[in-house]
């Protein structure tokens, strides 16, 4: 990243791609920052920022350097690629963390787990300029598509037809919707929205919330 980048981010303000943070404040809070970027679309987090775009800078580069080090090995897992860039802005020095999206989804807040478990583990996506917990929906879409697991051979059901039904109606459908038109329960209505974004017929979205809707990809 060059100088007139980051100032470009600055101007541009917090957004899908973008974090700012007045100072390094907690491991896990910082985790969860880049946590989200690398299940998401990759992102800046930018230190030494306030969320009013004022400029405060950092107290030493090398000392946040070991604070992102320590939070992307030790309190994300699996670890966090990252890289950094350092810059003075107004005399004051700026430290950038460039998070690329992650081939590894989803990442997690460290649990010492040794499998993921849907149910409590922390994972976080970027929606908008937030980083918000992930459903067990969209974890077990990250799961997926980490591991290429799309389905190229999908037959559709009855369950299917009234999704497409729903949406023709409808733009948007959730796990409790499904449940309810079909009488049927959460979990299987969650089961079949999850298998249908796999297949690429629908996408999911997460609002501010953390709440999943999905619509047609078709």
């Amino acid at each position: 990243m060059k100088k007139r980048e980051l100032l470009q981010l600055i101007e541009e303000g917090e957004n899908l791609y973008t974090e700012f943070k007045r100072q390094f404040s907690s491991h896990e809070k910082i985790a969860k920052e880049l946590i989200a970027f690398a299940n998401t679309k990759g992102g800046n987090l930018i230190i030494g920022i306030d969320d009013d775009k004022s400029i405060y800078g950092v107290a030493s580069e090398k000392g946040e350097a070991e604070l992102i080090k320590e939070t992307a090995e030790k309190f994300c897992e699996p670890p966090i690629n990252f890289s950094l860039s350092y810059f003075s802005v107004d005399h004051k020095e700026i430290v950038v963390v460039e998070v690329p999206e992650s081939l590894q989804k989803p990442h997690r807040l460290q649990d010492y787990k040794k499998e993921l478990e849907t149910g409590s583990a922390e994972v976080y996506v970027r929606v908008n300029d937030k980083s918000v917990l992930a459903s067990k929906e969209m974890i077990r879409v990250l799961r997926s598509t980490s591991g290429n697991a799309k389905l190229t051979k999908y037959v559709i059901g009855n369950f299917e037809k009234a999704v497409f039904t729903f949406l023709e109606k409808e733009e948007t459908i959730s796990v409790k919707q499904l449940s309810e038109l079909l009488n049927i329960s959460e979990r299987r209505a969650s089961r079949t929205l999850v298998k249908m974004v796999r297949a690429q017929l629908l996408f999911i979205h997460t609002k501010e919330n953390g709440e999943d809707y999905f619509t047609s990809a078709m």
